[in-house]
This record gives structure tokens, C-alpha cells and sequence, in this order.
């Protein structure tokens, strides 16, 4: 018996990996298709060439294989069992005395390994190639810099003085170049009252150490209050042609602004939500993003529960096409329900946990009645 399931299992899993491989193919050339005609509107701007759209769109497969796992999941298992069920295989591997618990182990398999490469692409693959698009499309567009606004990049920055005071800093950088270079930094440093101590402007800063970076062209606009009121006693300018910064940004933190949240490594995001949060700041964004990174990969097995129905249901004609077609609109449903629940919880403050998990936890749902009814029919 144990040779039969060991059979059973490697053929199950080889036809539903199969069949996912060639669903994600199709997806992918559709989706990347799309995404170099909307490259090519931009070629010839600011000398961007055709090539390097193609490079660019090319670089963008591994996110959009991460988003689109989960749907070729769904429609290359309800695929691979709709040509069992077409053939009687499934129906003979119920007569021998396989259960719908039996069944739904025997999808997990493929599904725990296609959990195991979501995770890889998520968090290891989408994350690198994404810093490395980044700086592929500001080199190619003859532009050295990243904006947030059109004043540049702003970020709080809390840090302690050598006698213990709090000082409040707000950074704005215009620009941030390919090599991790910023230009044109102001500094803005306040007390613990809010009132405004100092000005830094610099026009070229270096990360040089974990925590410092070496500017250069610094100019110091220090606000000098003897008697404690909001209006400054004496102004003092001060010039230096170089200055170490110490400051808790780094690169990585800065990268954050640049790269959306949903394609960042679940690690970045821990990281810069503690930022957030050691600076009092609202980081509900990128929390739900976090929790999204660790659940959307089960996302995966949960699609391929819902998709184990359609092994039980038998049509006299034109049986998979319509299963086909039913998977794709519930793959279409998920993607707008993962979409809409982020927007959602963001609006009303929900629990980022919940938010993230909600469209799982409804596929699941949705999975689990309609396997207790082809069990009862």
C-alpha cells in the first residue's frame, strides 16, 4: 500500500507541477507582454532606449511570477485533476479507498514545494533584482536621481546628543544617486520643545560606516537661545569642507522609499518599521505589507484546497474548459480581494495581521465548504 500512494503521490505532484509551470508561462508571457508595451510608450524619452526596456521588463518576471503563483496554482491544479476526473483516474483512486483527506494531502505535497519557492522568489530573488531594476531605470533614463516629492526625500530621524538630549531631526535629500549617494541634504535638528536648533545643508554625502556618512560642502546655520524663548538670541554660520554625520539612515532604510513595500524582503520591512516606530511614526503600510510576505506564500496551498473541489464534479461536456474558466475567475477574485483588503484595513485602522490574512481566510473558507460537499454528495 505503501508503494501504491508512493506512486500515487509522484504522479499527482508531477502532473499538478507541470501543469502550474506552464499556467505561470502563460500568465508571465501575457503579463510581460503588457508590461514592455507600456515600456515602449517611454522609449526615446530622455534617451531610453528599446533595449533597455526589454531589460527592464525582463528583470520585472520574478515579481511577477511572486504575484501570479498563487492564481497558476489555483488553474494548473484544477487543470491536472479535471484530466484525471476526464479520464477516471480520479474516480478509480476514490473506488480504491482514497478519502478527501487522503486527496487533500496528496495536493499538499506540490504544494508545500511551490510554498518553498514562493518564498524564495518573495525573499530572496524579487527583493535584489528590484534594487538592481531601480538602479537600471534611473541609469537609463540619463537620471541620477530618486525622488519621493518634488522636494526630495524627507525622513525623521531621532538621535541622542553625547549629554543625553533628544534632538528631533527631519532630513530632507534631493536626491538620491545610483551609487547610494545623496545630494543637496538639509538637515533640520530641533529640540525637545520643537524648537528649531540648527541647519545643515550639504551638497554630497557618503555612507562610510554603520552608522555615519561623510558629508561634503557642508554649511551650519546654528540658532544660539540664551533665554529659553522661541526667538533665537544669535545666529551662527559656520563652513566645513567635509563632516561625519552620524545617523541611524543607511542605505538599506533609504532604499525603502524607493521600492514599493509589497517587493521588499520581509527583513527590510522589520527593519524600517522599527524605524518608524523608535521615531513615532505611522507604519500600518508597511506592517501589512510584512504580514502579507509571510502569509502570501501559504496563499498558494489555500488555492490549491479550492482547487481540489473540481476533482469530484463531472460535466458531460466541456467539463475542463469550464473548470478552467471557473479557475480563473476565482484566481481574478482572490487578486482583487488580496488588493482591496490591503486598501481596506490601511482606511479603518484594522490589525495589520488581519488585513494581510483576510483574502486567505476567505479562500479557505470558501475551500473548505465546498470540500465537506462534494464529500457529502
Amino acid at each position: 500500500m505503501r508503494l501504491r500512494i508512493g506512486i500515487v503521490q509522484r504522479y499527482l505532484a508531477r502532473e499538478i507541477l507541470l501543469a502550474v509551470a506552464l499556467v505561470l508561462l502563460a500568465l508571465l508571457v501575457l503579463y510581460t507582454s503588457f508590461d514592455f508595451i507600456n515600456e515602449v510608450n517611454d522609449v526615446g524619452k530622455n534617451g531610453y532606449r528599446i533595449e533597455q526596456a526589454a531589460l527592464y521588463v525582463l528583470l520585472q518576471v520574478p515579481a511577477r511570477s511572486y504575484e501570479l503563483l498563487p492564481i497558476a496554482a489555483l488553474i494548473g491544479t484544477i487543470y491536472a485533476l479535471a484530466q484525471l476526473a476526464s479520464h477516471s483516474e480520479f474516480t478509480i483512486l476514490r473506488v480504491a479507498g482514497l478519502s478527501t483527506g487522503g486527496a487533500v494531502r496528496l495536493v499538499m505535497v506540490p504544494g508545500l514545494l511551490l510554498v518553498a519557492f514562493t518564498f524564495l522568489l518573495g525573499e530572496v530573488i524579487t527583493p535584489r533584482i528590484e534594487t538592481l531594476t531601480q538602479k537600471l531605470s534611473l541609469k537609463a533614463s540619463t537620471s541620477p536621481i530618486a525622488r519621493g516629492f518634488r522636494s526630495g526625500l524627507w525622513v525623521k530621524d531621532n538621535t541622542l546628543t553625547a549629554g543625553g538630549q533628544v534632538l528631533v531631526r527631519f532630513v530632507n535629500i534631493g536626491t538620491v544617486g545610483t551609487d547610494n549617494s545623496l545630494h543637496d541634504i538639509k538637515v533640520y535638528e530641533f529640540d525637545s520643545a520643537l524648537r528649531l536648533q540648527t541647519i545643515v545643508f550639504a551638497e554630497r554625502g557618503k555612507f562610510v560606516a554603520p552608522s555615519a556618512w561623510r558629508l561634503t560642502g557642508v554649511t551650519e546655520t546654528r540658532f544660539v537661545n540664551l533665554r529659553g524663548s522661541d526667538a533665537p538670541d544669535e545666529v551662527k554660520v559656520t563652513r566645513e569642507p567635509e563632516r561625519l554625520w552620524q545617523s541611524e539612515l543607511n542605505p538599506q532604510l533609504l532604499a525603502v522609499l524607493t521600492v514599493t513595500p509589497e517587493r521588499m524582503a520581509a527583513r527590510n520591512l522589520d527593519t524600517y518599521i522599527r524605524h518608524l516606530e523608535d521615531n513615532k511614526q505611522t507604519a500600518e503600510r508597511y506592517q501589512i505589507a510584512f504580514w502579507k510576505k509571510i502569509i502570501y506564500p501559504f496563499a498558494v496551498l489555500v488555492m490549491m484546497a479550492l482547487a481540489l473541489p473540481f476533482a469530484y464534479l463531472h460535466f458531460r461536456s466541456g467539463g475542463i474548459s469550464f473548470k478552467i474558466f471557473t479557475g480563473i475567475m476565482l484566481g481574478i477574485g482572490f487578486y482583487l480581494l488580496n488588493n482591496l483588503f490591503s486598501h481596506v484595513g490601511l482606511l479603518n485602522t484594522w490589525p495589520p495581521i488581519l488585513s494581510a490574512a483576510m483574502p486567505s481566510l476567505v479562500v479557505l473558507a470558501a475551500a473548505l465548504v465546498a470540500l465537506r460537499w462534494v464529500e457529502r454528495r
